[in-house]
């Protein structure tokens, strides 16, 4: 199927058509073909029909080449009509084959050519992503936000894919030597006991403030104007809601490419990574929710490498989260007490685009989202640390 806003009149009649593409040199012929079948759009359902006018949104079958911006004609038209030009993307992320000890248990789409044919054929439909072959059976997806990629991911889980994806990037450009990354401007409505607060977090994310004042009208509130780069807030709005505890208005729009503002800032704390294999345990979860915020709950499965929880601390540390009790024949005084445990945090696919770092992954399958290292291995990955960043 080939979709396409019609400029003139088609006639199943006049079915012989080819599809043309635009050049600065002139209109370049792509392929000839013959339109078997013309249909629209009628409520929900697609119904045939023998001809379309001006401003219908059609379907045709017939050509395999033609894709967005191409013109659809009949073989008598040799000039193409002018190439619309779209907004580029702004954040890659990399969809790779899953590859942790818990691979292949839940999904039935497993492999990178799978993963790979999926993309392409959402790329084919879908105007603002592209797809970049990678290394080692990974893809590179382009897009317009994070929000846009975690619909894709989402999709793509719900029908049974199996993959591991990489932190969202911002797309940078470069012009006369300098590195440009995309800005945009940031509105804030909160309460007068949030605002020092919302400034500190956003100071760590390179935001510069261009205007602040009360809220006309209302008692207590402030509004806060910023520009702030792209990259400084993704993953951002779950930590305002967080911080304003749901009373806070955040509104963004992309503003310009400006010169790059610095590396950001220490905009989250350290993780608790599972240094062990197995089912996880209320009683070593039990202790440790002193060392932070937890992540599983008794009862899932955790291996090496894995991301259980955060850290109160800005580094990780390695705890092991499937430690049983030991039984002896040595009963205690008093009787054990149940084990009750604070409600862990489960991250959503949203939170959990946002919240991952650099040297981490997210694994996606079509019942389970987990955090993992990059490097599973824990000698690996001090190694891998002690390389200077790029």
């Amino acid at each position: 199927m080939f979709h396409h806003q019609m400029q003139a009149l088609m006639h199943l009649s006049k079915c012989w058509v080819h599809g043309l593409r635009n050049k600065d040199s002139g209109a370049e012929k792509i392929e000839d073909g013959k339109v078997v079948k013309l249909m629209k759009k009628k409520g929900t359902n697609m119904v045939l029909t023998d001809c379309a006018g001006a401003g219908d949104i059609i379907s045709i079958a017939g050509l395999s080449s033609p894709a967005i911006g191409h013109t659809v004609a009949t073989v008598e038209v040799m000039s193409a009509l002018p190439t619309v030009e779209l907004d580029p993307p702004t954040i890659s992320m990399t969809f790779g084959v899953n590859d942790s000890p818990l691979a292949g248990r839940d999904g039935s789409h497993l492999t990178g050519g799978r993963i790979g044919d999926r993309l392409m054929a959402e790329a084919e439909t879908n105007l603002a992503i592209n797809v970049l072959p990678g290394l080692s059976e990974s893809f590179e997806v382009q897009g317009r936000g994070e929000l846009q990629l975690g619909i894709l991911i989402e999709n793509m889980r719900r029908e049974g894919f199996e993959l591991s994806v990489s932190p969202p990037k911002v797309m940078y450009k470069t012009e006369n030597g300098q590195k440009l990354e995309p800005v945009e401007e940031v509105t804030i409505e909160v309460n007068d006991e949030h605002v020092g607060l919302i400034m500190e977090a956003l100071s760590h994310r390179r935001a510069e403030v261009t205007d602040m004042g009360p809220v006309s009208g209302t008692v207590g509130r402030t509004r806060l104007c910023l520009t702030c780069p792209s990259r400084g807030l993704v993953g951002y709005r779950s930590v305002f809601s967080s911080d304003t505890r749901g009373t806070g208005f955040m509104h963004r729009a992309f503003h310009a490419y400006e010169n790059f503002r610095g590396p950001l800032g220490n905009v989250r704390k350290g993780v608790l990574v599972s240094m062990g294999f197995g089912t996880i345990t209320a009683h070593a979860l039990m202790s440790l929710e002193a060392r932070g915020t937890l992540f599983v709950t008794p009862g899932m499965e955790a291996y090496d490498g894995m991301i259980v929880g955060e850290h109160s601390r800005d580094t990780d540390l390695d705890v092991n989260p499937v430690r049983a009790k030991e039984l002896t024949n040595i009963r205690a005084a008093t009787k054990d007490d149940n084990v009750k445990l604070t409600p862990p945090r489960l991250m959503t696919l949203e939170e959990a685009i946002g919240y991952v770092a650099s040297d981490e992954l997210i694994e996606v399958t079509p019942k389970s989202i987990r955090l993992r290292k990059k490097y599973l291995d824990v000698n690996k990955r001090k190694a891998m640390s002690k390389r200077p960043k790029e």
